[in-house]
């Protein structure tokens, strides 16, 4: 008689498995290498119709992994696999390696004789809930976006093999159309799906199923010719059933050796198409006794490629992915990859959600721009009102030569194009506005005094859409709006000046006390010590700011600078924002204690200015701008700043000068 011939399991992996793998590698794997349980499923065998031959074509015998096939309640992941009523839920050994080199050299012998075991002591123990396990094994390779795998489906070797009376036929032709759709009656309301069952079908009786392991209760008395052993099977080749019977018979030997003939029903319908019944049967016999002892058979599984020979399979997903897609995951990698040793508390999401507004395109717009981007934040606007000129474009990454001719196009739409070139996916806006300053004073046109409170206006309400305000200008007076502003809404100010070799990175003090938070986090609970409030830019200043450009030298009006000093502040201004962002207090945060080598200052304990200028600023609103614009000494004398001058020069005029004689 000839041998039972098997169709093995193939797998087909659909690219959301290896998308949630890249996100279960990042997040929780990390380079944890530790053997995890997968999911997957397989259905009845089906076939298609070739439109030209009219010939039909098996689709093979496959095993799915989508989305939802890792489960593992130890990693606090809680996916599950759909399956309908014909379509069997299997558990499987799930292992990624860190290493292409480590995946060449894992032990499958070792991996592959374990997961045979545990089948093994399954059947053993009269279960058939792990007949058909199956072991995965992975690199992934994410910044490429190549996987390699491997399955293997351990099904055991029965000595000698089992062999087929006649021929595997239509089981519509010998059991009958009425028996298969009450069978299929009874499949079809079974749940979970019964991926092996058996059917009892004496004359007169009604027909009934029931699971594998109720064999001998439930064939008690019945005759061998109305007993049959059914599974679900995958294949659709009309002379080879499917992997799963190859360890069922394993099963029924090991438990009823006395049974030499199983009479095997193909389930392959989970619905009747054209009027037929798809489903096989044929009866299968041993020739002789075979090795059993309670010693573990040998095992056969490992998937072939698709060369046809035993190795590894790739799938390579750059091809299918969207550019910018990519480019959005290649991004988020970094920073993840960064959380997993280094920063692992790092709230990315906080940090991409972020939005910036950057008040200046130039040197220092340019390299923070790049610098947020770099850190994931993907919402960043320009406020510049300059164009594009000849020496920008080698200091200023955001710009190129072309960008300079015909008068130079406006600095902040082309930082905003440029950096949508960088990385499609960033929400970059460029808008040219005029800002107001102490110092320059507004003509007393109606025209013009209108279009400056709109402008006023228009950065109002910029702020108040955005988290973070970073002051990048050139001009020490320039700051003081957006100062003022910032501090009245409650936003976090950044602010980084250049000098010839120095720089300044600071951020700005929150008006009021900060949130209450534990006895343990810093703050007035629990510390002991009281909140010392920051300062702004002109906190330690006791100058009020004022016209800085006018009757300047060249070297005095531009921002002289040693070539790379920007990149440095700037990243040092980005990390700083970073920083804050991660702090429970967020803009409330207390600096660093002061030390006699860094030189820091431990809090700005005096408030009186910077709130005096914000309350007469909420009071009077644009009127009280533009007195701060138009009137030399309004500022003084409101933060107090004349009555020290004059404290200063009354004390002055106390001083008993001594002259000392040339001669001596």
């Amino acid at each position: 008689m000839p041998i039972v011939q098997f169709t093995p399991f193939s797998s087909l992996v659909e690219p959301t498995f290896w998308h949630s793998l890249t996100n279960l590698k990042i997040d929780v794997l990390k380079l944890e290498d530790h053997a995890l349980p997968v999911n997957a499923t397989y259905s009845t065998g089906k076939s298609i119709v070739d439109r030209e031959s009219g010939q039909e074509i098996g689709l093979g015998c496959t095993i799915s992994l989508g989305a939802d096939s890792f489960k593992s309640e130890q990693e606090g992941l809680s996916t599950s696999t759909t399956a309908d009523s014909h379509s069997v839920t299997i558990h499987g050994l799930f292992k990624n390696y860190n290493t292409l080199e480590e995946f060449k050299a894992a032990d499958k012998t070792a991996l592959f004789n374990q997961l045979s075991q545990e089948i093994w002591e399954s059947i053993s123990s009269g279960s058939t809930t792990k007949l058909s396990k199956f072991l995965l094994i992975t690199f992934a390779d994410l910044k490429k976006y190549k996987y390699y795998y491997w399955f293997a489906f351990p099904a055991f070797v029965a000595k000698p093999p089992w062999e087929i009376v006649g021929d595997w036929e239509s089981a519509e032709d010998v059991l009958g159309s009425d028996l298969l759709s009450r069978i299929h009656t009874l499949t079809s309301a079974s749940t979970p799906p019964l991926p092996f069952f058996l059917v009892q079908n004496e004359p007169g009786k009604k027909v009934s199923i029931a699971p594998v392991e109720e064999y001998s209760k439930f064939f008690e008395g019945v005759p061998d010719e109305h007993r049959t052993i059914a599974f679900l099977d995958p294949s659709s080749s009309p002379s080879n059933p499917g992997w799963p019977l190859r360890n069922l018979l394993t099963y029924l030997h090991h438990h009823h050796p006395s049974t030499s003939k199983h009479r095997i029903l193909c389930w392959r319908d989970s619905e009747r198409q054209n009027g037929r019944w798809k489903s096989r049967f044929g009866v299968v016999s041993s020739s002789g006794a075979k090795e059993d002892g309670g010693v573990r058979p040998t095992s056969v599984g490992w998937e072939k490629n698709v060369q046809g020979k035993l190795g590894p399979r790739m799938a390579d997903l750059g091809p299918m992915m969207d550019p910018k897609r990519l480019a959005d995951q290649a991004i988020d990698l970094n920073l993840k990859l960064m959380r997993w040793r280094i920063l692992p508390t790092l709230d990315l999401e906080k940090v991409s959600k972020t939005k910036c507004l950057l008040l200046g395109a130039g040197t220092l717009g340019c390299y923070v721009a790049r610098g947020l981007l770099a850190w994931g934040i993907r919402k960043i606007t320009f406020i510049d009102n300059s164009t594009v000129s000849f020496s920008n474009p080698v200091r200023q990454p955001l710009f190129e030569f072309e960008d300079c001719l015909n008068g130079g196009r406006p600095k902040a739409a082309c930082a905003a194009d440029r950096l949508r070139k960088v990385f499609p996916g960033v929400d970059a806006q460029g808008i040219q506005l005029q800002i107001p300053m102490p110092g320059h004073p507004i003509p007393p046109s109606p025209q013009i005094q209108a279009q400056t409170k709109k402008d006023v206006e228009k950065l109002e309400k910029l702020i108040d859409e955005h988290d973070v305000v970073f002051l990048l200008m050139d001009s020490r007076e320039s700051r003081w709006l957006p100062t003022v502003l910032g501090a009245a809404k409650g936003k976090i100010v950044m602010n980084a000046a250049l000098g010839f070799d120095t720089f300044l990175v600071m951020r700005h003090g929150a008006r009021g006390d900060p949130p209450p938070l534990s006895m343990t986090t810093e703050g007035k609970a629990g510390t002991g010590t009281e909140y010392k409030k920051l300062g702004c830019y002109y906190c330690n200043d006791i100058v009020a700011p004022a016209d800085s450009l006018t009757d300047r030298t060249l070297d005095q009006m531009c921002t002289v600078t040693r070539p790379g000093l920007a990149a440095i502040a700037s990243a040092t201004a980005v990390e700083l924002l970073v920083s804050v962002l991660q702090h429970p207090l967020g803009v409330y945060a207390q600096p660093p204690p002061p030390t006699k080598q860094s030189g820091l200052s431990g809090g700005q304990d005096d408030e009186r200015c910077s709130e005096k200028v914000i309350q007469a600023y909420e009071n009077e609103g644009f009127d009280m701008l533009l007195k701060a614009f138009n009137e030399p000494g309004y500022l003084e004398k409101l933060t107090g700043l004349d009555k020290l001058y004059e404290e200063g020069e009354g004390v002055l005029d106390d001083v008993d000068w001594e002259v000392e004689d040339e001669d001596e």
